[in-house]
């Protein structure tokens, strides 16, 4: 495991490599795991390194099962790398219901397909990716156990400094994006509920790692002197890493009615406090501008340590990392989160 003083990340290897590692309850978890493994939208930010973590544990488990990945891989880098790590991948468009009768039976699936950035404007089709979808995998595969991702979006916005909204609050998604991601749940819900389906739903709120997350907005913005907007004040952040680990994990809890798992990292963080401290670590003064708003998207994730175990990583380690990868110029996928985004509109 990492130690607290390991302050550099060297390169995209090394990331991939520890985002990946899995720990031994990850191991223990897919030792007990029965039956092959099927992962929907394994080509985006969180499906490469989740499944190969899932090939690293059954390695360390003595398994053998088969893994597979599902995506329209546009990258075609992407499906070799995956496929040298013993993954293999089925090249295919899962909005087109054609193509799902031809995907292996398999008792366990990962189900990872959203659409967030640049659904303004596009409101029908991220309809159909967060909610259609999710009834054509239903539909394939009723007796399946599904870990599936949701977000944290589907909460309204809570006042700050109370921890963050539980599974048990009432939801109150804003904007098209959040209420198309509650569609997906209730859908999850309705095949659960009139199939006997097993669902882990999974909200997270939000997975970091050097070339994505509200921390490597921040530290963008500060290395470009930007200014630094202080409205949306304070977020969740859990590493990828971890988040990993606690998907693969959710997969022995899906249960008919659905489960419900916030996956967020344990504090409340200052966006003031956190580009200050990245300002200090990049030798950037810090333009910051408005004034924090009484409430912000948080989601409190503590329930769910108990289950799926509690995160690794705390944000201090992870703001070092990130402000050592950006001084140095490293790799983003430059899709940044719009986490002070209060309207809903992405």
């Amino acid at each position: 495991m990492t130690t607290p003083d390991d302050d550099r990340i060297a390169d995209v290897t090394d990331l991939e490599e520890r985002l990946s590692r899995p720990t031994p309850e990850v191991v223990a978890a897919m030792g007990r795991l029965e039956g092959d493994l099927l992962i929907l939208g394994v080509s985006g930010k969180i499906g490469p390194t989740l499944a190969r973590m899932a090939r690293r544990a059954d390695a360390a488990a003595g398994r053998a099962r088969r893994i597979v990945g599902v995506a329209r891989f546009s990258n075609p880098e992407l499906r070799t790398q995956l496929e040298s790590y013993g993954i293999e991948t089925i090249a295919c468009d899962l909005l087109d219901r054609r193509p799902w009768a031809a995907l292996p039976e398999v008792p366990n699936i990962l189900y990872l397909p959203a659409m967030k950035f640049g659904s303004s404007g596009r409101e029908a089709t991220t309809w159909a990716v967060n909610a259609y979808m999710a009834c054509l995998a239903c539909e394939r595969f009723p007796a399946a156990r599904f870990a599936a991702y949701s977000t944290g979006n589907v909460y309204p916005l809570t006042p700050a400094g109370r921890g963050g909204s539980h599974e048990t609050d009432p939801l109150g998604p804003v904007g098209e994006y959040a209420m198309s991601c509650l569609a997906r749940e209730r859908l999850f819900h309705f095949f659960s509920e009139t199939r006997g389906t097993r669902v882990a739903l999974l909200r997270l709120n939000y997975a970091h790692e050097l070339r994505y997350g509200i921390m490597v907005d921040l530290a963008q913005k500060i290395l470009a002197e930007q200014p630094v907007d202080v409205t949306m004040g304070y977020f969740n952040a859990v590493w990828q890493g971890d988040s990993n680990a606690m998907t693969l994990r959710a997969l022995e809890h899906a249960a008919s009615p659905p489960r419900v798992f916030n996956l967020a990292g344990p504090e409340e963080l200052s966006v003031r406090r956190v580009a200050e401290q990245l300002g200090r670590r990049l030798g950037k003064s810090v333009a910051l501008v408005g004034e924090e708003s009484p409430d912000a998207l948080l989601s409190n994730g503590h329930a769910a340590y108990p289950l799926l175990g509690s995160p690794a990583i705390p944000p201090e380690q992870m703001l070092r990392w990130i402000a050592d990868w950006t001084v140095r110029g490293g790799a983003t996928h430059g899709k940044p989160t719009h986490f002070q985004t209060r309207n809903g509109k992405f």
